[in-house]
């Protein structure tokens, strides 16, 4: 069963800093690309960031460029994004992509 589990979102004061985690399962991780996924409160969804399959090469949207990273450990099977540098208009529901398997969606919410 090919499943993707994201976790590590939660409440951070603006400024602060948050790790996301998407665990995968089901399918040969190590030849996807991998992306984060965002959906702001009544907003469509917004593309974050992309990591071809073997980590070397990663993109990110104007929005979050230069605050986010994103990485991912082969060995682990797991995707990572980390936010620094929080802003209110970051919090929404982040969901981890690949291809057509999408996670069920971490919360993120920026506020004082």
């Amino acid at each position: 069963q090919v499943q993707l589990v994201e976790s590590g979102g939660g409440l951070v004061q603006p400024g602060g800093s948050l790790r996301l985690s998407c665990a995968a399962s089901g399918f040969t991780f190590s030849n996807s690309a991998m992306s984060w996924v965002r959906q702001a409160p009544g907003k469509g969804l917004e593309w974050v960031s992309d990591i071809d399959n073997g980590g070397s090469n990663t993109y990110y949207a104007d929005s979050v460029k230069g605050r986010f990273t994103i990485s991912r450990g082969n060995a682990k099977n797991t995707v990572y994004l980390q936010m620094n540098s929080l802003k209110p208009e970051d919090t929404a529901v982040y969901y981890c992509n690949a291809g057509r398997t999408w996670g069920q969606g971490t919360q993120v919410t920026v506020s004082s």
